[in-house]
């Protein structure tokens, strides 16, 4: 991989966090990643993140589950309760489905289990910044807001807003979600490309991902999320946009 793939908008290159108490794991990730002309920054515990992330700020986190006292999965939900959407990647040794959905849901960008090569990680990286930098996802033909029910979705800034307020900075798997539903009204998306669009990749494990977060933005933007009206499902295939349409009196 060529060097200027991982150059930030400001031609320095992309800042990337490894939180891995791992000593061995965590210089081997560092080194290789700095080779890739990432970066890095390597630290031992999520006390250490938070400590440091808001003085030296990261392009991302790559961030162990299995930390000692505070474990990524808390590190995670505390960045997210205090707004900050720093992209954030979970390494963990646990396999299972259930701890996939539970890292998505707390508000991380990506999930690589352990084992796992240094190349997978790289991929995931590079998707990561991608998205977060304007790649896939990235509403281009939506300078003007979107209006989903009492919402607007504003590209610019992905965000949501009620009136002039903005109620909910999106993750990056969200908005890329949101973004590609409504640069396509009324068309049916697979959850397939939605994964593309939202996680660069075509991992069929990882569908469920698309499912998950639609869950979450329906919490967010319908009446009655148990009954869509904006982001609906095509049964057998994926999900549908909507567009508001006003009463006529």
């Amino acid at each position: 991989m060529n060097r200027p793939d991982f150059l930030a908008m400001s031609d320095k290159p992309y800042h990337l966090f490894v939180v891995e108490d791992d000593t061995a794991l965590r210089d081997m990730l560092a080194a290789y990643l700095e080779r890739q002309g990432l970066a890095v920054t390597a630290m031992a515990s999520a006390e250490e993140l938070l400590r440091r992330i808001h003085r030296l700020r990261p392009d991302l986190v790559i961030l162990d589950v299995g930390l000692p006292k505070m474990s990524g999965l808390q590190a995670c939900q505390q960045l997210r309760a205090e707004g900050d959407r720093v992209p954030i990647i979970l390494l963990t040794a646990r396999t299972e489905e259930i701890d996939r959905v539970l890292g998505l849901e707390m508000g991380a960008d990506d999930y690589l289990g352990k084992p796992f090569s240094a190349r997978e990680l790289l991929a995931r990286v590079r998707a990561v910044l991608r998205r977060a930098g304007g790649a896939p996802g990235t509403p281009v033909g939506h300078a003007v807001p979107v209006r989903i029910g009492e919402f607007h979705f504003v590209a610019a800034s992905r965000s949501l807003h009620r009136g002039d307020d903005a109620v909910r900075v999106l993750s990056s798997i969200e908005y890329a979600l949101l973004a590609e539903l409504v640069l396509n009204p009324g068309v049916a998306i697979s959850r397939e490309r939605l994964l593309a669009a939202s996680h660069g990749r075509g991992e069929t494990l990882l569908l469920r991902t698309v499912d998950t977060a639609i869950m979450r933005l329906r919490r967010l933007v319908e009446p009655d999320p148990a009954e869509p009206r904006y982001l609906q499902t095509v049964r057998g295939h994926g999900y549908m946009f909507v567009p508001h349409v006003e009463a006529r009196g």
